[in-house]
């Protein structure tokens, strides 16, 4: 069930380890994919604006949440990579109870800000309920999601990629079969598609935990790790908190532009939800490599193994530029046709939006896959901060667009947001990684 990372040829043992990370994340999209095809089909294109309508408040409350779990889950691969198994139980232990607390402590705070939150993007009073709705009952599943997502960072954090993906598949099915069952024959709308998402995640979860737990051999969680750990809540909050700060600082940004994007109306609104599903359909292959190299990068670095590192994010580099390309290809020329896959009649003003989209971003797309790359690189390496450093640069890209380009350019300057964001992200990410290389190689020399 797991991959060897400490030993054997770099970029092949990422590779093999991204596979099931790749196969995750396209089945942990497909719960938008199928919430926004079922919405839009049984419901209709306003429907489908209210749920794209909360996608940047919901990554910046989610978002925020997970990227803390994310960071939660370093220490436990690098403790693994250096054999140090009852440490790595006390992080593990300490990271399912912070992850359970402050998911708990996130539900309260997101249901009193979210309506302000709706009103403050400026979201069309034909949707506001619908997209209210939708979010608060979504809410109730985010500390189911950051147990989810601890659970399977932990297994990923000793080399076990594929179990994670079997709870992904249970998941998927049941959110699908509830979402035919409460969107498309109750007639539930959002909030039926919304409660079908919570609980597919709680179903992942259970079955998660169960797993992890047990069948881990090498975890052996006592309840002692499981109570609070001062030097550990430190430790794992120094490196959760910069990561989650990314997903916040980020997200602030995407609801500035969101704010802007509303102003052109629903079809804008419902052409950018189905657009950005397929670009999240490219991104998965550069993402799952960068998360695997992550992995990678973690066991290596705690076991003291630099050059290899090295000789990873080269290839994995190398590799994400010429899958880069091929995304640019497909979010061009097929791009324009997927969007119609959301709305069985989409009005025309809808359909040039989100080709004007589509054919912005499919040109500028080598640069994603240099985010993927760093961002995940520096993380694996436990400089967290740098992810905070990179989502400065994307909210002071969209920032950018949004007050200054926006009110001259239309639309056109929303669909440069992205790109324009992920560049500002970029050079910080490779300054603080070319710094770090060159003090890896020092210490190779010196050995």
């Amino acid at each position: 069930m797991k991959n060897d990372l400490l030993s054997g040829n770099p970029a092949k043992s990422v590779v093999l380890f991204a596979l099931p990370i790749m196969l995750s994340s396209l089945l942990q999209y497909s719960y938008n994919f199928v919430d926004n095809i079922i919405v839009g089909q049984y419901v209709g294109t306003q429907a489908l604006a209210a749920v794209g309508n909360i996608g940047a408040i919901n990554s910046f409350i989610i978002g925020t949440a997970l990227g803390l779990t994310s960071g939660f889950t370093i220490p436990v691969a690098q403790k693994f990579g250096a054999g140090e198994y009852r440490k790595m139980n006390n992080y593990a232990g300490n990271s399912i109870t912070l992850s359970l607390v402050i998911g708990v402590s996130i539900v309260v705070v997101a249901h009193i800000i979210s309506n302000p939150i709706l009103r403050l993007i400026n979201t069309p009073d034909d949707i506001f309920k619908l997209s209210a709705d939708y979010i608060n009952i979504l809410y109730f599943g985010v500390p189911i999601q950051m147990l989810f997502n601890n659970f399977t960072g932990i297994a990923r954090s000793l080399g076990d990629s594929k179990r994670p993906l079997y709870f992904l598949i249970l998941s998927v099915l049941v959110n699908l079969a509830l979402d035919i069952l409460l969107v498309g024959k109750l007639g539930l709308g959002v909030r039926g598609a919304a409660a079908a998402t919570v609980i597919s995640y709680f179903a992942a979860c259970v079955f998660a935990g169960v797993f992890v737990l047990k069948k881990e051999k090498e975890l052996n969680i006592k309840k002692s790790d499981l109570v609070p750990n001062k030097k550990i809540f430190a430790e794992q909050m120094k490196l959760g908190i910069p990561v989650s700060l990314q997903f916040t600082i980020t997200s602030i940004g995407s609801m500035i532009l969101q704010t802007a994007i509303n102003g052109f109306g629903s079809s804008a609104i419902a052409a950018l939800t189905a657009a950005g599903r397929v670009e999240q359909v490219m991104n998965i292959p550069m993402s799952g490599l960068g998360v695997a190299n992550a992995t990678f990068v973690s066991q290596n670095y705690g076991a003291g193994k630099y050059e290899r590192i090295i000789k990873s994010v080269n290839k994995i580099l190398i590799l994400d530029l010429l899958i880069s390309v091929f995304c640019s290809a497909v979010l061009i020329f097929a791009g324009p046709y997927a969007v119609r896959w959301f709305v069985s009649n989409p009005d025309a003003q809808m359909v040039s939006y989100a080709k004007q989209y589509l054919y912005t971003i499919g040109g500028c797309y080598a640069l994603v896959s240099l985010l993927f790359v760093f961002r995940n690189t520096l993380q694996g390496l436990g400089f967290t901060y740098a992810n905070a450093i990179a989502g400065v640069g994307e909210l002071l890209g969209r920032m950018l667009v949004s007050f200054l380009l926006t009110p001259y350019f239309g639309f056109a300057a929303v669909c440069f947001a992205g790109p324009v964001a992920w560049l500002l992200a970029d050079l910080p990410l490779i300054f603080i990684y070319l710094k770090k290389k060159r003090m890896f190689k020092s210490l190779i020399e010196y050995k």
